[in-house]
């Protein structure tokens, strides 16, 4: 399936690496005009230089007030992929501490709606519709052992798509959620390429396996493209049958 975003602005956060750099190529080389966010000005920047034709916002999105500020500098886009996220290290949800849980709810949750209330508003003024896509979890759905923050953060935001497809869909604008399995990016791979912590997961999985790059990618583009003008408040689980799998 072709895609088409000639002359479309996309905003993309976390699009210095993993997840959020590839869907920077694919917009690209569908024509489409980048903004790229990111907290690590190490990696944005070394993006900009690899990429001279997106532009860059650097920004911590824990931090409500600085990222509106950003965001208000922007014109109005045609679709947003909120892709940035984090993980903290496995913790009993018994003993997880509120730091973690805030730092996890600021930038999965509220970093996301706090997005979407600012570039929202300019993609309603601007009247011309748009796509939405947010970067959740299969821990949306389905809870993992020792994240409970995360699992919280994800299904939250879920249903942030939800009702944001609903509020915004008289304005032309879809929402909808993308929830992967264990990506193999460079940090999927150095963090489940032990196989003791792997294998269990792998073989719940019907497809046996992990998800590539491109797997994550291109139901993002998907959503994000015109190909998809009929789909709005949708949750997409990419994640090889795992969700199928009772015995998880």
């Amino acid at each position: 399936m072709a895609f088409d975003f000639a002359g479309k602005r996309i905003f993309i956060t976390g699009a210095s690496r993993g997840i959020g750099r590839a869907v920077v190529d694919g917009v690209r080389k569908a024509g489409g005009i980048v903004y790229g966010l990111g907290s690590n000005k190490e990696l944005l920047d070394k993006l900009v230089e690899e990429c001279p034709d997106v532009t860059p916002v650097h920004v911590d999105l824990s931090d409500w007030d600085a990222t509106r500020k950003e965001l208000e500098k922007l014109p109005a886009m045609d679709g947003i992929v909120n892709n940035a996220a984090y993980s903290a290290p496995w913790v009993s949800s018994l003993d997880a501490s509120k730091e973690v849980i805030d730092k996890t709810l600021d930038i999965n949750l509220t970093g996301p709606i706090n997005i979407i209330q600012v570039l929202g508003k300019k993609m309603v003024a601007a009247g011309n519709g748009g796509s939405i896509v947010n970067i959740s979890s299969m821990n949306g759905i389905k809870p993992m052992r020792e994240c409970m923050a995360y699992n919280v953060s994800k299904a939250a935001l879920d249903m942030v798509t939800k009702q944001y497809a609903l509020e915004l869909g008289p304005h032309n604008i879809r929402v909808n959620s993308v929830n992967p399995t264990v990506i193999l990016t460079d940090m999927g791979r150095e963090h489940w390429g032990d196989p003791k912590k792997g294998v269990k997961l792998i073989d719940a999985t019907p497809l046996g396996r992990f998800g590539e790059v491109h797997e994550a990618v291109n139901p993002i583009l998907y959503l994000l493209s015109d190909c998809s003008s009929m789909v709005t408040g949708t949750i997409n689980p990419v994640e090889g049958g795992l969700l199928s799998n009772i015995h998880v």
